[in-house]
This record gives C-alpha cells, structure tokens and sequence, in this order.
C-alpha cells in the first residue's frame, strides 16, 4: 500500500476563522493519532474519510458509513484514487455503527466524526434525519475510548436542519458533565443559522 502521508496543519485559506468543518478537522488533527481506529460517520463524497485515513496511517482503522449508494461509490473510488487501504466503507446509515464495528473496538475508538445535512451535488431533499442522528450519537459516545472525540458539523439553515440542530443541543445539555465535556463553535455574527461544530470529550 502506498505510504500515507500526514495532512499538513492550516490555517483558513481566507484568513478568517475556521468553517464548522474545519474546527472538526483542527480537533482531529489535535487528538487522533497514527495507529488510532475511527470512524467516518457521514462519508459524504470521502473528504473526510481520507483525511481521517491520513491521520491514522497505515496502522490504523477507519469506518466509514453512509446510506447513499454514490457516496459509498465516490468515496471508494477517492480513497482508491489516494492509495489507502487501511478504510472499510459501509453502505449503511451511521445509527447501525454497533452492529457494523466488530465487537472487539466497542469502546475502544479515538474519534468518531459527523458531517450531517445532505450529499453535495445530489438530491438535496436526502437528508440526515434527526431520530437516526440522535441514534447513533448516543451510540459514538458508547464506541469511544475513555478519553476519544466526537464531532458535529451540523447546518441549520437547510430544510430539517433547524430541528436537527435543536435536538443535538438539548442532547448535548443533557449530558453527565463527569462523563462527558461538551462545546459549541458557531459564528454569532452572521447569518441566523449558520453551520456549527460541536465537540464532545469522553472524559478518561
């Protein structure tokens, strides 16, 4: 397999504060280390399961999971197009991550990473729903490690979003604060729903 190289660390390209995605990507790069097992819970078009491919290396494990049949397609074909094989993609939605993950790494991921709303470029009316959102986040924080993350990069401002988004913060809220640490990144001054990141730390 071709060596997998570390993602270099920038900053926004336009010089202003990371995207909702970024802050995501600036947290795993802070925590998730060469040899760590994650998961991709939204693989989308494989941005993020590459970039997650890359900060594991070779050694590690990456799942990735998705319901669209061409998100499965397109992030195999970029995965393959990179040289990585250290990624298993799963044509499935992210809330049955307990019965795809072997047994085995149930409690012992590093990170698990969400990017919800709708696949770019596609159908924009297929969504991520908030029942099965809120399902398998429950199930990310019972996958992690004592001491693993979780992100959300939820978008509000697209049909559906605006409840998806309340739900994952009283969710959120709801949390034990001795089990788990919870926080939002969001731009205030903008627009009235601007896409948000949010983070949560399973305490060690």
């Amino acid at each position: 397999m071709t060596e997998i190289s570390q993602p270099p660390r920038l900053a926004s390209s336009c010089g202003g504060l990371p995207s909702a995605v970024r802050w995501a990507h600036l947290l795993m790069e802070d925590r998730v280390r060469p040899g760590d097992a994650v998961i991709d819970a939204t693989a989308g078009n494989g941005h993020d399961t590459l970039f997650l491919s890359r900060l594991v290396g070779e050694a590690g494990r990456v799942w990735a999971f998705d319901v669209q049949k061409a998100a499965v397609l397109e992030t195999r074909r970029r995965l393959d197009e990179a040289g990585v094989g250290n990624a298993t993609v799963i044509h499935s939605g992210h809330e049955t991550m307990r019965e795809q993950v072997p047994t085995e790494w149930h409690g012992r991921l590093n990170a698990i990473m969400f990017n919800l709303g709708y696949l770019p470029g596609s159908d924009k009316s297929i969504i991520t729903l908030t029942e099965t959102t809120l399902s398998a986040i429950t199930t990310a924080l019972d996958l992690l490690k004592p001491g693993g993350l979780l992100t959300i990069a939820v978008y509000p401002g697209h049909d559906g979003g605006n409840d998806e988004q309340r739900a994952i913060a009283e969710w959120a809220a709801a949390l034990s604060p001795k089990t788990f640490e919870a926080q939002l990144l969001r731009p205030i001054n903008r627009s009235a729903s601007p896409p948000e990141c949010w983070a949560v730390w399973k305490r060690g």
